[in-house]
């Protein structure tokens, strides 16, 4: 029996948490014989990263190897520690530029060193930090175990994945300033959540000797499922309650950002409620100014017009991963977590 995504990532997140577990010993071993406070800093990653999520950077990499090896090994779940410290060396710089006081339900880390020590360390020490988690992750990579000509091929993939993530970073803070059209966002969305895809599935067939038209294969099909969960997490942003998210809704429009439903309301032909948005953009919103701004959002056609590129790009992943060697159980899994993104885009009408 082929279990759901969810189940599925609990399954194997927790075999990559037990060598998470190892890799931070050893790591603060280092930091304590260097300075204690660096200790504490480190420790401070440690529950960071630790805190309680789906690992689904991580498992998508060992997903994809065991769907073509049929097996899961030490050299794989080492590697896998490496992508998660990658995935989190990005979350410790977004929450910093986003200005985000909470991730996954607890306070962030450049708020948690605001508060413990003084507020210029909470807002350049995480810029470091988040370099060295970079660093920590290719350690990881380097030390798993796999053969150096493979390693060489994902570190560049690695490397072009960190360039592009940093450049959509870039982007969606100048995109803040000025009005974007739909196909400039996804321009800058090809090298957000597609990235991270991209670079984690491409790693795990390249490790497991995947056929090379089917490299080419799960890099389409990564960006499309990138861009579809793009536009699912940023809906969930304006939609979900505090209590669904674990952070206060709307954060991208006090923040004037622009995600794909946003500019869709704002480019619509209504322009009386582009106005009205626009007028709610930038600012701190009370609960009134929230419920104004999600019915805006729907009036005018932007949540619908966002909700199906989401489907259509979530088909178009399904189709090109049916065109793949993977076995059923890694076709499954994926064909599941698309499901998921698409259903989830009924929660919020």
């Amino acid at each position: 029996m082929i279990m759901s995504w969810d189940k599925t990532l609990d399954l194997f997140s927790s075999l990559v948490e037990e060598r998470l577990v190892k890799y931070f010993n050893d790591t603060l071993k280092g930091a304590v014989d260097y300075h204690p406070f660096i200790a504490r800093v480190y420790s401070r990653l440690q529950e960071f990263v630790f805190r309680k999520g789906k690992r689904l950077a991580a498992c998508s990499a060992l997903l994809i190897y065991k769907g073509y090896l049929n097996k899961i090994d030490d050299e794989i779940l080492n590697f896998a520690v490496g992508v998660e410290l990658y995935r989190h060396s990005i979350l410790v710089h977004d929450d910093l530029v986003d200005r985000d006081e909470y991730r996954r339900k607890q306070k962030t880390l450049h708020k948690n060193f605001s508060e413990k020590e003084n507020e210029r360390f909470g807002e350049e020490v995480p810029i470091f930090l988040g370099n060295i988690t970079y660093t920590l992750a290719v350690k990881a990579i380097l030390d798993s175990g796999f053969e150096e000509n493979k390693l060489v091929s994902i570190l560049h993939i690695l490397s072009e994945g960190y360039q592009d993530v940093n450049e959509s970073q870039i982007l969606d803070l100048h995109f803040e300033t000025r009005d974007v059209e739909i196909d400039e966002w996804c321009i800058m969305a090809s090298k957000r959540a597609a990235s991270l895809f991209k670079t984690t599935m491409l790693a795990g067939a390249i490790l497991a000797g995947a056929p090379e038209s089917d490299l080419n294969t799960l890099k389409e099909a990564a960006n499309y499922i990138g861009l579809a969960f793009d536009i699912q997490d940023d809906i969930i942003d304006t939609y979900a309650s505090e209590i669904q998210y674990g952070r206060p809704p709307c954060k991208d429009l006090t923040l004037n950002k622009k995600p794909l439903h946003v500019i869709c309301a704002l480019t619509s032909k209504n322009q009386e409620k582009s106005r009205a948005l626009r007028k709610l953009m930038g600012k701190t919103l009370n609960i009134e100014g929230i419920k104004e701004a999600r019915l805006i959002i729907k009036n005018s056609g932007g949540l619908e017009q966002a909700k199906n590129m989401s489907r259509k790009y979530a088909k178009k992943a399904k189709i090109l991963l049916s065109k793949t060697q993977l076995n059923k159980e890694g076709k499954e899994f994926f064909s599941s977590f698309i499901n998921y993104i698409e259903e989830s885009l009924e929660w919020y009408s």
